[in-house]
């Protein structure tokens, strides 16, 4: 039998601003995948991420390292092992690039609370020459790695990634999907919302399409990829 998925999602539905935007979604994330969820603005992504991290109320089952999701807290989802990277990055912007990172590791109390910060800084050593800086100074690039940084500080089994191209320099997006490629590799498994179609389609192992709420299409990153249905819908070709 294959292994338990590390998240599993069963007939999931929640609202947002009083509208249905998840209905009856199903989806399992292995351990060490990249699972990229794409769709047009209003499809329902970045709900399906709230949802997971516990910021949103959902019906249906929701199942994370074998505990469930339902009614947790979005502090104890995070304690579980769940770290999201929000749309906006929605850092603490007058506090410098180490506070920032710091405040990161707030939910672990133990000496290496802090062991990730050399992770971080091999990932984006921008972060390291900017540690005095205020993060409203830095670039939106750099804004998202920080973000991205804070978010290994809590030492996460999964990371939910919510369209981390958006507002970013055409020439630091190469950079950010490298760096999404080496957290894998460390075994941080990845959840992934961008519009950015073509990059997170080559970056992921298997993708979802979202449409209104709704999976319409599942499978193969390479498949959705090569899918003409796809390709019209989002890509225009």
């Amino acid at each position: 039998m294959p292994p338990e998925p590390l998240l599993a999602l069963r007939d999931v539905s929640a609202a947002y601003k009083g509208l249905k935007a998840l209905q009856g979604i199903s989806l399992d994330v292995a351990a060490g995948e990249i699972v990229a969820v794409v769709g047009a603005n209003g499809a329902g992504k970045t709900t399906l991420l709230r949802a997971i991290a516990g910021q949103v109320v959902t019906q249906g089952s929701l199942h994370f390292a074998g505990e469930s999701l339902a009614q947790r807290k979005a502090f104890r989802i995070t304690r579980l092992g769940v770290a999201m990277v929000p749309e906006g990055r929605r850092l603490f912007a007058r506090l410098s690039v180490d506070d920032n990172l710091r405040l990161g590791a707030y939910a672990h109390r133990g000496a290496d609370r802090f062991a990730p910060l050399e992770l971080v800084f091999t990932l984006f050593p921008r972060l390291r020459e900017r540690l005095a800086q205020r993060a409203e100074t830095l670039s939106g690039g750099e804004q998202q790695m920080l973000a991205i940084g804070r978010a290994l500080m809590t030492q996460p089994k999964l990371l939910l990634l919510d369209e981390p191209s958006q507002g970013i320099a055409p020439r630091l997006v190469d950079d950010i999907f490298a760096a999404m490629a080496k957290i894998r590799d460390l075994g941080v498994t990845i959840l992934l919302v961008e519009q950015r179609l073509v990059e997170a389609l080559e970056l992921a192992d298997r993708a979802y399409v979202l449409q209104t709420g709704r999976i319409v299409m599942s499978g193969p990153a390479a498949e959705i990829a090569g899918n003409a249905d796809v390709r019209r819908a989002y890509l225009g070709l």
